[in-house]
């Protein structure tokens, strides 16, 4: 866990709740203690518990009433039941209405410490299954940052810094720069890593739905809340929180982001209940915040909150070296258990001339797209969309002087070839691909073998 968890002790002996107060704290959690079952539940209607330990036999309310109780305010809350030894049966009614286990008293140190632990992993696990049951993530190639260009390595020294921190970082780029896979690379190499990165897209819903989603919502808190739902400030607890498109918030919804931002603290909708979360922000952007907050449209105070370290995405179009990186990548991906096919290179200049208005997501569209619809083992001019055909310089392939990418590739072939004395295998291995595609160019370029 990154974060100390937060833990009821619910006790009528007062002497034995200094001893576990005392002993639960020097293990590293945060302890509340409350004398009866009334008191536990005032605690956990006004802030949110990772677990609570409760004595079976309390005056008034006893642990089974207080569990049941505990159970309708808060299902994801883990209750640890402590008993005597004349009261298991007691015990074994409590795990059938929700606890986690039941400990009988006296119990060791250490295996109630492992016990917690127990209890802590699968109120995790319970984050994690809510989150990914309402983000089931599409299939992309766009799994790692490709690109071997200056701004690419300039970007893994600033996320090299930037990621061991809990900084705030925004990310600023056009749309399909791939801003999402940098927040992704970010949390991957962080201390948080093996926590839940957790993602909404703010542009995708209207005022109230995102509320919902950012904070959770109680039972009828408005019509259609047939159940209370966790928010993803809670699902991301201890990890990323990856905030897409910032800039299409409300100002409405930016008040209520800055708060929780600054105090740690959540409320569902239709709660009064203080949720504490842990969670690191990344934002991302493809708009000029600075110029909205001038205008009025975004929150001064909200922005200079998340710039605290800003990172710019360029535009493909500004970084022509990558293209044909990114085309090998994203040909590999999309011709997996499949045909394998290559790109001629009047094809590959073409789509290194166009200038990518779509950036790195418009790219893996159109790969996607020629693997599919064209045939054989090649991806020729003709298999391209008619917008970037368009900004082919079409060439003769026998040209020496010829100073476009097909003509260097032409002579980077032969150089090779005649380095390795015409042993095409060896050759084929130098240039980084198969030999079948090597004689696919030797053809293509009438290199005589």
């Amino acid at each position: 866990m990154t974060k100390k968890s937060n833990i009821l002790f619910a006790d009528d002996e007062a002497t034995f709740r200094t001893i576990m107060s005392n002993e639960l704290t020097r293990m590293g959690y945060k302890v509340t203690c409350c004398p009866n079952g009334a008191e536990a539940l005032r605690n956990i209607q006004e802030r949110d518990y990772d677990v609570v330990l409760l004595d079976m036999n309390m005056p008034e309310m006893d642990g089974i009433e207080t569990l049941k109780k505990i159970k309708e305010i808060e299902t994801t809350t883990e209750v640890i039941i402590l008993t005597g030894k004349g009261t298991i049966e007691n015990a074994v009614q409590a795990i059938k209405l929700g606890a986690y286990d039941y400990l009988t008293k006296p119990c060791r140190l250490s295996e109630l410490d492992a016990l917690l632990h127990r209890a802590l992993e699968k109120r995790q696990l319970r984050k994690e299954n809510v989150y990914l049951k309402r983000l089931i993530k599409e299939d992309s190639a766009s799994t790692v940052m490709i690109g071997n260009g200056e701004a690419i390595k300039s970007l893994y020294k600033t996320i090299d810094k930037v990621a061991p921190s809990d900084a705030i970082v925004l990310i600023q780029g056009e749309s399909g720069t791939g801003k999402e896979l940098v927040a992704n690379t970010i949390h991957q190499h962080s201390k948080r890593a093996s926590m839940p990165f957790v993602v909404i897209n703010c542009a995708t819903l209207q005022e109230t739905l995102l509320e919902s989603e950012l904070f959770g919502h109680t039972k009828g808190a408005f019509t259609g809340a047939t159940e209370s739902r966790m928010g993803l400030f809670e699902a991301a607890d201890g990890g990323t929180l990856f905030l897409d498109e910032i800039g299409e918030l409300t100002v409405n919804t930016q008040a209520k982001l800055l708060r929780v931002i600054q105090s740690g603290e959540t409320r569902r909708i239709g709660d009064n209940r203080v949720v504490t979360v842990d969670a690191r922000i990344i934002a991302a952007t493809n708009k000029n915040l600075a110029a909205e907050a001038k205008k009025g449209s975004f929150r001064d105070d909200l922005y200079f909150r998340l710039n605290v370290i800003a990172l710019f995405l360029p535009p493909l179009r500004e970084r022509k070296d990558d293209i044909p990186t990114l085309i090998r990548h994203f040909l590999t991906h999309f011709c997996r258990n499949k045909q394998e096919k290559h790109l001629l290179p009047e094809a590959l200049e073409a789509m290194t001339l166009y200038d990518w208005p779509g950036n790195v997501r418009e790219l893996e569209n159109t790969v996607e797209r020629m693997v599919v619809l064209s045939e054989g083992d090649t991806i020729s001019l003709e298999d391209l969309p008619e917008n970037i055909r368009g900004t082919s310089v079409r060439f003769d392939a026998t040209e020496k002087s010829d100073s476009s990418l097909a003509g260097m590739e032409r002579r980077h072939i032969m150089k090779i070839l005649q380095e390795k004395q015409g042993n095409k295998t060896v050759a084929a291995e130098t240039l980084g691909i198969s030999l079948k595609t090597l004689y696919n160019k030797l053809k293509y370029y009438r290199i005589d073998h």
